[in-house]
C-alpha cells in the first residue's frame, strides 16, 4: 500500500464510545457510512463540507479509500435466476 494511502487510512477511526465502534472519521462522531450514503445519494464533495465544516477533502477520500479495501478482494460468485 502506497504511503499516502496509510495516511488517508489513519483519518478513520474505531471507538467502541462512539456510535457502536463502527469506522469514523478522526474521532468524529462522523461516520464511513454516513459519507459514503451522502455521497451515493448524490451529494457532491463540497456539498457534504458545506454541510459538515469539521470534515475535510482528505476525510472523504479515506473514507472512500476504505470502502474500496473492503470490496477490493471480495469473491463473486455467479448467481443463477431463480424461476
Amino acid at each position: 500500500m502506497a504511503a499516502g494511502n496509510e495516511t488517508l487510512l489513519s483519518r478513520i477511526t474505531f471507538n467502541p464510545e462512539v456510535l457502536g465502534g463502527k469506522p469514523i472519521i478522526r474521532g468524529l462522531r462522523i461516520s464511513v457510512a454516513m459519507i459514503l450514503e451522502l455521497l451515493a445519494k448524490g451529494a457532491t464533495m463540497p456539498e457534504i463540507l458545506e454541510d459538515y465544516p469539521e470534515l475535510e477533502m482528505a476525510d472523504i477520500h479515506a473514507a472512500l479509500l476504505y470502502a474500496y479495501r473492503l470490496v477490493e478482494n471480495e469473491e463473486v460468485f455467479e448467481q443463477s435466476l431463480v424461476s
